[in-house]
């Protein structure tokens, strides 16, 4: 096939172009620019999409004999991510970027573009498994990223490859480093990509400004603490909260009002939800007949937990839970897997969760 390797800089999509060229693939590769300062260096494991990950993914094209190019995605990234992130947390939710980004600019206007220029598919290093047609998770549970794959439809994974999914990491680096490839130890990156320097807080706060409320204890209905913005909590955030309280016993976000300005707390027993609410959702084959019965993650690095679905409200999902969890902050990802043994990888589809 003619493919397009999305070559970040990093040592899993330089393995990914790597194995594609193996494979015997008509293989070019692309580098995202989506960073409006790309001059900006990396610090360790923080940023992306800097001009040394630029050059990182150059060199990796020059050793695999392959074109290589930049695409300038800076403007649609900002409105399409960052842009989205600041408005989500501004409405009382907690986006996840990640999902966003492959939503929106990896498997939309990469793969739109790409398709348009007559590749037959986009090769990237995601670690999640492609099997006919369906997607699964990755062999290496500790880095498995099906989680924010979830969003994809089956049109849009039917233009994708993700070679990484059948190996681990730890085999991934080895080889990188079989082939000489300097990326080979680079630290993956982590946090947010367009908060390098992870204040994520702070930088809300410079995009919305101060906007102070109080913070309420759900118990008593009493003000126990202050804060310049609902933008800097999430649901079941317990650090950070600068309370003034009664007694020992730590507190817990139990909900975000941004029109009245208020964060409302509580105790740890007062955090557990049994049934989760969702938007519209979008499904990675077929919408399947509901109910369902099927295994939901509720964050990007939670356990799945058993689940009943059926219909909600305006064309969304009622999850009725197995098991209480906790934490279960509106904006975020329900990622619906298969239950069973032999499915139990099967990505089904996600929905956002809404608000209770």
């Amino acid at each position: 096939m003619r493919l397009l390797a999305a070559m970040s800089g990093g040592v899993d999509s330089a393995v990914a172009a790597a194995l594609a060229v193996d494979a015997g693939h008509d293989v070019t590769g692309v580098h995202l620019a989506l960073s409006p300062d790309r001059q900006t260096l990396r610090s360790g494991a923080r940023g992306c999409c800097s001009v040394e990950d630029a050059h990182d993914a150059r060199r990796v094209a020059d050793e695999l004999g392959i074109p290589f190019y930049v695409w300038d995605l800076a403007e649609r990234f900002t409105e399409d991510v960052v842009d989205d992130f600041v408005a989500e947390y501004a409405a009382g939710r907690t986006p996840n970027p990640c999902l966003r980004c492959n939503e929106r600019i990896k498997f939309t206007a990469v793969l739109d573009r790409a398709l348009a220029l007559g590749f037959d598919a986009v090769v990237t290093g995601h670690h999640a498994r492609l099997a006919g047609g369906q997607l699964r998770r990755s062999v290496d549970a500790a880095k498995d990223q099906s989680y924010v794959l979830g969003v994809l439809t089956a049109g849009q994974l039917a233009g994708a490859l993700f070679p990484l999914g059948s190996m681990t990491k730890e085999r991934v680096r080895a080889i990188a480093a079989e082939r000489g490839f300097a990326v080979a130890t680079k630290p993956d990156s982590h946090d947010i990509c367009f908060i390098p320097d992870g204040d994520t807080r702070g930088f809300l706060t410079r995009r919305l400004g101060a906007r102070p409320g109080p913070v309420v204890d759900a118990a008593t209905g009493a003000t126990v603490g202050t804060h310049e913005g609902t933008h800097g909590f999430t649901v079941g955030q317990r650090r950070g909260l600068g309370l003034a309280v009664g007694d020992q016993r730590p507190r817990f976000v139990l909900s975000i009002e941004p029109v009245t300005r208020t964060v409302t707390v509580g105790t740890a027993e007062l955090t557990g939800v049994d049934v989760v609410r969702t938007g519209p959702p979008t499904w990675t084959g077929a919408a399947p007949a509901l109910p369902l019965r099927a295994e939901v993650q509720l964050r990007a690095h939670a356990a799945a937990v058993a689940c009943e679905v059926t219909a909600g409200a305006d064309g969304g999902l009622v999850l009725a839970l197995a098991t209480t969890q906790r934490g279960v902050a509106p904006g975020q990802s329900a990622v619906l897997y298969a239950p069973d043994p032999v499915r139990g990888d099967l990505v089904l589809g996600q929905a956002p969760v809404a608000v209770p």
